[in-house]
């Protein structure tokens, strides 16, 4: 049979790629690639996990959209939490994070159309893009890891269709400024496409302020498509539920694409995280804490740049730390540091068209004193390498 050349000729996942490094790794490994909690949901969640699962109704659809309890109940935590206004008709639940994503960008863009995807980028958003026939603009990082819309302007065509930005960033962390995301809305409205924010980090942020105004704008409708992730921050990764933000008129769209593709996300999610908005508040600000304080260990650790490793920026998930072996593929760093020094990392190059020195740092997978270990590995790590 002949395959599909987009599909065949994509890059594979490196989170694929990683877990094969993980099984030739021999001792106690230090595993800092993938961004998934290592501890159980709150316990008002398994609770509902439970009821539902025992429940008539458990194995049920629900509607497209999905429940609309749950629909309004993240409605009003976004106006809340904004200071602005979402209503329940705009929210769209999914099977997860990157399914909100490929709705959303299928929603906009066709075969040869143009997204502008600011670098680093989320390597799934990338795969996603060159899958479906959408020409990627990449949009390079300032001096201080942060895109300006001066160069975003200057990528665009009368081809493009949305600009793309994470933050909390993942890779980097880098969370992008109030002020910074009102000048891309503007820059998106101006020229009539789409902003599209993935804020699946948005709740590992190291203050209460909102992340950003946008929602307090009364045309956000027009231009600003958020996108958000249950997985973190309720520890629900395998539960799949996200959401899609956005007009009635673009959920109208991405409606019919989800009813093709899963006509709804699974109900026990969408239960379990209805009960965390209502119920988990407390333990929600507790996890929170405790990957700030797993931040700051790493930014300690990271100071006197161990082994040569420097950190370039720290936040929500993720540590961006740019390995000292120069033009060494980074490919074989994060394998060597994986079997010769059992740290696991995800190369940067998963996450750039080109090979920069970078490395991922997964924060949430330290624990305690976990810091500390990464620092003294990668001081021995320098040391083999220069040894050499």
């Amino acid at each position: 049979m002949r395959l599909n050349e987009l599909v065949r000729n994509s890059t594979e996942s490196p989170i694929g790629a990683t877990f094969e490094l993980l099984k030739r790794c021999r001792g106690e490994v230090l595993d800092l690639a993938q961004a998934a909690p290592r501890y159980p949901p709150a316990p008002e969640v398994v609770d509902r996990l439970v009821a539902a699962a025992r429940s008539a109704r458990g194995a049920e659809y629900t509607e497209i959209a999905g429940l609309p309890a749950l629909r309004a109940g993240f409605a009003a935590e976004l106006s809340a939490a904004y200071r602005g206004t979402v209503c329940p008709e705009q929210v769209v639940i999914t099977a997860g994070c990157n399914q909100a994503f490929c709705l959303a960008v299928s929603a906009l863009a066709a075969p040869g159309d143009e997204v502008v995807v600011a670098l680093p980028y989320y390597f799934n958003h990338d795969m996603w893009l060159r899958m479906s026939g959408i020409v990627t603009r990449y949009l390079e990082p300032g001096a201080d890891l942060a895109p300006t819309v001066e160069d975003a302007e200057r990528l665009l065509t009368r081809r493009t269709r949305a600009i793309v930005l994470v933050t909390p960033g993942n890779p980097t962390g880098l969370t992008l400024s109030p002020d910074l995301l009102e000048q891309f809305l503007d820059l998106a409205r101006s020229h009539g496409i789409a902003l599209i924010l993935d804020e699946t980090y948005r709740s590992f942020r190291d203050t209460d302020e909102p992340a950003h105004r946008l929602f307090a704008d009364p045309g956000w409708t027009d231009t600003l498509v958020s996108l958000h992730s249950f997985s973190k921050d309720l520890a629900l990764p395998g539960h799949r539920v996200g959401a899609v933000v956005a007009s009635g008129d673009l959920q109208r769209e991405v409606t019919k694409l989800l009813d093709c593709v899963a006509v709804c996300a699974p109900r026990l999610g969408q239960e379990a995280v209805l009960a965390g908005l209502r119920e988990a508040g407390t333990w929600r600000a507790a996890r929170a804490a405790e990957l700030s304080h797993m931040r700051s260990d790493l930014a300690a650790a990271m100071e006197a740049r161990p082994g040569g490793f420097e950190l370039l920026a720290l936040g929500g998930f993720f540590g961006w730390v740019r390995h000292p072996f120069g033009d060494h593929p980074t490919d074989e760093v994060a394998r060597d540091l994986a079997l010769e020094h059992r740290v696991l990392v995800v190369p940067g190059s998963a996450f750039l068209p080109d090979d920069r020195s970078m490395l991922r740092v997964s924060v949430s997978n330290l624990g305690e004193g976990g810091a500390t270990e990464l620092a003294e590995r990668l001081v021995a790590a320098g040391r083999t390498a220069v040894s050499r």
